[in-house]
């Protein structure tokens, strides 16, 4: 055996999906609202001027990929690291590289940190510095909200990037390219891959191209060759290999079945959501989505009339990923009913939308002195956070000022007549909030 053979075998033996990473902007799939052309962060990559950032989104959306991309394009040297096994060491090993680079060579380095999440503080600490000064460019890459799972100096410094999930036209057409792709994908395997079984992978992935390109390929490795030599790949073997029977809806009525599945919900008939639910699943579809759907409703059709509405849901979704399918259809079933039959309320996500077209409209927005941090503040900053009233020492709650000045007399949250939000109204009414 030569070397070519070697190394074409060390190629072919590579899991699909990572002889089909994207090499090119022009290759990479999904993510239009972030990369589409003349974006920021388009125009940035080709002219190599890119700041650190963090890519977040679920798994499967290009995250990687697009780091990858971006190592391909740059002139500067690029270091990879996951954060799950990298330390303290490796960070300074890193960072010491990057000042030479920059010192010896006036070369940029990029840092891609994968599961950057899991950087603890003290990890986080020894990176913050090179990343304030420039000296290493750092690509994050999470499933994890940035802002709540990694530490806030980090976050400040980066640009986030959200991804999504694909759209099954993405993951058809990726699919579709796989099959015919004889350098990298499954071209010079003789494959025929029924449109059904194509849709079937696409649809039931979830947004996960990764899953899609693992779901296809194991299809085509399991599948017998014909008399003529030739892999047909059908709707039955795309079901074993991505784990799921195929849907017996068309896609338009899946989202018509799902769009009566929450209506339902919020129309507080327990009997047509059942029926739904159990529709959707016995048809094929994910039981966490069901699950998730139910979630939401519980804060948003529920929310503050009844509290536990939401509990329920979040203990059936809790006991589906812990217990699994079917034992955790009872307890899914017991929430589905609960939250029909709850008292009914709005008033959480009017409260949302009014404080968020607050936030992003507001700019004059300056915080009370009394409510900052003053432990580190001057002798004038510390005397001012003494004024501030600590409801504990007025029996739990004492008015105060807590809005900026400009947004002092909005008021989000109405408490409806409904449920326990009667109760909220007394209680506010007892402390002198509604007058």
């Amino acid at each position: 055996m030569d070397l070519f053979d070697f190394n074409h075998n060390e190629e072919s033996a590579r899991p699909l999906a990572e002889r089909m990473r994207a090499n090119a902007l022009d290759e990479f799939i999904g993510q239009k609202h972030i990369v589409a052309e003349g974006s920021l962060l388009r125009r940035a990559i080709a002219t190599d001027r890119l700041g650190s950032c963090i890519f977040w989104g679920p798994p499967g959306s290009g995250k990687t990929t697009l780091a990858n991309v971006i190592a391909l394009r740059t002139n500067g040297e690029f270091i990879k690291l996951n954060a799950v096994n990298a330390g303290v060491a490796d960070v300074k090993k890193a960072v010491e590289i990057a000042r030479e680079n920059l010192k010896l060579y006036n070369k940029r380095t990029y840092l891609l940190l994968d599961e950057c999440h899991r950087f603890n503080k003290t990890q986080s600490d020894s990176l913050l510095p090179a990343i304030e000064q420039g000296t290493i460019i750092f690509i994050g890459s999470t499933t994890e909200n940035p802002y709540a799972s990694m530490t806030p100096a980090i976050v400040s410094r980066c640009r986030i990037f959200e991804f999504k999930h694909l759209t099954k036209e993405d993951i058809v057409g990726a699919l579709h390219r796989a099959l015919t792709n004889r350098h990298k994908g499954l071209g010079k395997q003789n494959v025929l891959a029924d449109e059904d079984a194509i849709e079937h992978i696409a649809l039931m992935s979830g947004g996960d191209l990764r899953s899609a390109y693992n779901a296809l390929e194991l299809a085509v490795l399991t599948t017998d060759p014909d008399e003529n030599g030739r892999i047909h790949v059908t709707l039955s073997d795309a079901e074993q290999s991505i784990q799921r029977k195929a849907l017996s809806y068309n896609e338009d009525t899946y989202y018509d079945f799902l769009s009566a599945f929450c209506k339902s919900l919020r129309g507080s008939d327990a009997n047509a959501a059942l029926y739904y639910a159990m529709r959707l699943i016995e048809g094929g579809c994910d039981p966490m989505l069901v699950a998730r759907r139910l979630v939401v409703h519980s804060a948003e059709d529920v929310g503050m009339a009844d509290p536990r509405a939401l509990q329920m849901a979040t203990s059936a979704m809790y006991a589906l990923e812990k217990i699994g399918y079917p034992e955790a259809m009872i307890p899914l079933s017991q929430a589905i009913i609960y939250v029909c039959e709850a008292d009914k309320s709005n008033s959480v996500v009017v409260a949302m939308d009014a404080a968020k077209a607050d936030a992003r409209e507001t700019r004059d927005d300056e915080i009370p002195p009394y409510l900052k941090d003053t432990s580190f503040g001057s002798k004038e900053d510390k005397a001012i956070g003494k004024t501030y009233k600590y409801p504990h020492n007025y029996g739990g709650y004492v008015q105060q000022q807590y809005l900026p000045d400009s947004l002092k007399d909005r008021v989000y949250y109405t408490p409806s007549d409904n449920g326990y939000e009667q109760e909220v109204q007394k209680i506010r009414k007892k402390k002198g909030k509604d007058k």
